[in-house]
């Protein structure tokens, strides 16, 4: 069903929008996803799968570019267009929804230091790329260092006992880099270019890194076997190698001086679309359960008209209408020009992640037996739902990472 929009501040061009984004998502991402879901990963990273299929869909549409700005051939959308496109992606298909959002990594990187010769390098290239072969990835994630990477602002991150398992080091006017980066790379195993999270001091700990963007054809990269998993099985990871890998000085975009500013930039980015794609989840659930309810017949009578379902379905609501607001308010902050605040993006991400996560359960309950099974789309939601608590962060490390910042910020 279509929720009932109350922001009435929405322009003409922020609903023809959503309109069209929710019936390309449902005409073709849908589809497409509940079909990989079923394949063996090795399949779905083949050249001619469904999953390049809709990439190149959502090249051709320009999806590829929406949160790079107009001036280096970006889409330009404003921050509630960025948060209309991801929530309606990730109705339709939160792993389509990580995987575009990630493709982007690497030209967003090199937009943001405002250099000519990278923007020339590695932005326009991308953005008039419409066949989907220049794609990137955001390699951050390590064997042992998952949510690790993700804690600027704590004690631990300058810890020097914890540091990067990726290391790169200056020779003259390159960097090599050495080192493997975790299963749970997203598009990895698709990928020709990576926005690099490396470590260059380790004395600082997890502070000492860089970042840097590596073409993926560059001699001493390999990658691993797609990933086999629970969830959101339409978004292929996997693992990436370096071994002794060059790469020009000028590929190296941020140092140790400024890598912690650049980590938290991330995290502003990263989560805040996190909080848009599961909303999307949950609103999917809820009309799942909504259509279901509709229809079925338990004790006489319908579902919804049973008083225990309503009361279910409220609180349902209440969490996708909470969601909604609170993504959307983090979004338009952070992405609005102002100085990012962390926080708000991680309480975006963990709240809507958590409250996907209980509305597709709850979706499943109504559902009774036939939510277990695979012939209904709850089933795939809610594996969907529950591998979002731990991307790009798990919701518990996340947690005391911003309450960390709310102490030091009323200290």
């Amino acid at each position: 069903m279509a929720y009932k929009e109350i922001n009435l501040n929405l322009t003409d061009e922020h609903r023809i929008l959503k309109e069209s984004l929710r019936e390309f998502g449902l005409k073709v991402l849908r589809p497409a996803a509940i079909a990989l879901d079923a394949l063996p990963p090795t399949e779905v990273v083949k050249k001619d799968s469904l999953f390049y299929d809709c990439m190149k869909k959502m090249f051709e549409q320009k999806y590829h570019t929406m949160i790079l700005p107009e001036e280096v051939g970006g889409c330009g959308f404003d921050p509630l267009g960025q948060h209309i496109f991801f929530e309606e992606i990730g109705y339709a298909s939160v792993g389509f929804a990580v995987a575009i959002g990630v493709a982007q990594f690497p030209a967003f990187f090199a937009a943001f230091t405002q250099n000519p010769a990278l923007i020339e390098k590695w932005v326009t290239p991308y953005t008039t790329c419409t066949d989907a072969s220049i794609m990137g990835c955001w390699g951050i994630t390590e064997p042992n260092h998952g949510s690790d990477n993700l804690a600027p602002e704590t004690k631990y991150f300058n810890n020097p006992k914890i540091s990067q398992q990726v290391k790169a080091r200056q020779e003259g006017n390159t960097w090599v880099i050495n080192g493997q980066k975790s299963a749970w790379v997203s598009c990895a195993p698709t990928a020709t270019q990576v926005a690099l999270f490396v470590g260059i001091d380790d004395s600082m700990g997890m502070a000492g890194g860089g970042i840097c963007i590596v073409d993926l054809n560059t001699p001493g990269v390999s990658k691993g076997a797609p990933l086999d998993k629970i969830g959101q099985r339409e978004l292929p990871q996997g693992e990436l190698f370096f071994d002794n890998v060059v790469i020009p000085e000028e590929d190296m975009l941020l140092d140790p001086n400024a890598y912690e500013m650049g980590v938290a930039l991330t995290l502003s980015y990263a989560n805040g679309g996190m909080g848009a794609m599961f909303t999307g989840v949950a609103q999917s659930a809820l009309d799942l359960a909504l259509e279901h309810c509709a229809h079925r017949t338990q004790g006489g009578k319908i579902l919804c008209e049973h008083q225990a379902v309503q009361k279910k379905i409220f609180d349902m609501f209440a969490k996708v209408e909470t969601a909604r607001a609170m993504s959307r308010a983090a979004m338009i902050h952070n992405y609005g020009g102002n100085m990012p605040d962390v926080k708000y993006s991680i309480l975006a991400k963990v709240y809507c992640t958590q409250a996907a996560f209980e509305v597709a359960s709850d979706a499943i309950q109504l559902f009774g037996g036939l939510g277990l099974t695979k012939a209904y789309l709850i089933e795939k939601i809610f594996r969907d739902a529950r591998a979002g608590m731990i991307e790009d962060g798990s919701n518990d490390f996340l947690s005391i990472v911003a309450g960390n910042m709310i102490i030091k910020e009323a200290m």
